[in-house]
């Protein structure tokens, strides 16, 4: 066994607590793929310790929703939903193959798409919701309101008021569970709303707004895209890499991306996203899309 021959598996705390108790469906799927190939697997947390000297380490190394550090690293990222994974060489995700890919319905069976989009619409609504188009825009917010950062057309904020100005719709704009918003940010959204009163922000409920929406926009919140299960029109003020059937500001400017548009195909693009395009880990060919995936990104595996 040369040293070339072994992966590194960089991840945080919690995950890799879950990969030491065999609990962690995708990682297990690939250590299984690695070493049935002949390599050895070993891990290691990512700390700021580990990732400065991770390319004086032998052989390569797979990172979890982190930047690669050197040529023979890689990183990789749920797909959204269920057991849906990309692995990748670069963190963002809108440079990703599957994002520059063209998405043509007419190459993608039919049947076949909507078994799958039945299934997983179940499994994300055991109970179904009522999609009934209740009239209002739905904005889920992620995080740094204020700024306009390099993949966004505009600020969060900026985006908000560029909805309340090209549309008549109500606006309903939900906080990110996981951000913690600092005072100025929290301040400037009570200002818009009190200047606007078809603007509200609330905290949670984002699953009921979301089955309610006429639309979703927002930079490029996961939403967006589980949107596409209740068939839910997408508005995208970021790049992203599930932009093809969405309207997009980056990609199309701001006078096409609020253009009328036809209804999308999701049923076809569901399938061609997650089960075409993406790692499905819990299927039995799992491994060997692992192994294409590497492969694909030039390991000698």
């Amino acid at each position: 066994m040369c040293a070339s021959e072994t992966l590194t598996l960089y991840l945080d705390a919690p995950a890799l607590q879950r990969v030491e108790a065999g609990t962690h469906n995708f990682f297990g799927k690939v250590i299984a793929a690695v070493t049935g190939a002949g390599w050895q697997v070993s891990l290691a947390e990512s700390t700021l310790a580990n990732r400065l000297v991770a390319s004086a380490r032998p052989g390569y190394a797979l990172y979890h929703m982190e930047e690669p550090t050197h040529e023979r690293a890689l990183t990789c990222r749920r797909s959204y939903v269920g057991a849906f994974w990309q692995i990748e060489a670069m963190a963002e995700r809108w440079h990703w193959p599957v994002a520059r890919a063209a998405f043509d319905p007419e190459t993608v069976d039919a049947r076949q798409a909507e078994t799958f989009f039945r299934n997983w619409k179940n499994r994300l609504w055991p109970g179904g919701c009522d999609t009934s188009d209740r009239g209002h825009i739905f904005v889920p917010l992620q995080g740094r309101l204020l700024d306009h950062r390099r993949f966004q057309s505009m600020s969060p904020l900026a985006m908000l008021e560029t909805l309340l100005a090209r549309t008549d719709r109500p606006v309903i704009a939900t906080l990110h569970p996981n951000e913690i918003y600092p005072d100025d940010e929290i301040a400037a959204l009570a200002a818009l709303a009190a200047r606007q009163p078809r603007l509200s922000v609330q905290k949670g409920g984002s699953a009921e707004v979301l089955a309610g929406a006429a639309m979703v926009a927002c930079e490029n919140s996961t939403m967006a895209f589980e949107g596409y299960f209740l068939e839910k029109p997408a508005l995208l003020f970021a790049q992203i890499d599930f932009h093809h059937i969405a309207a997009s500001v980056p990609r199309d400017g701001i006078e096409a991306a609020f253009a009328p548009r036809t209804a999308p195909d999701y049923r076809r693009y569901l399938y061609w996203f997650l089960q075409l395009r993406a790692i499905n880990a819990g299927r039995d060919d799992s491994g060997d899309r692992i192994l294409a995936a590497l492969r694909r990104n030039g390991w000698p595996i």
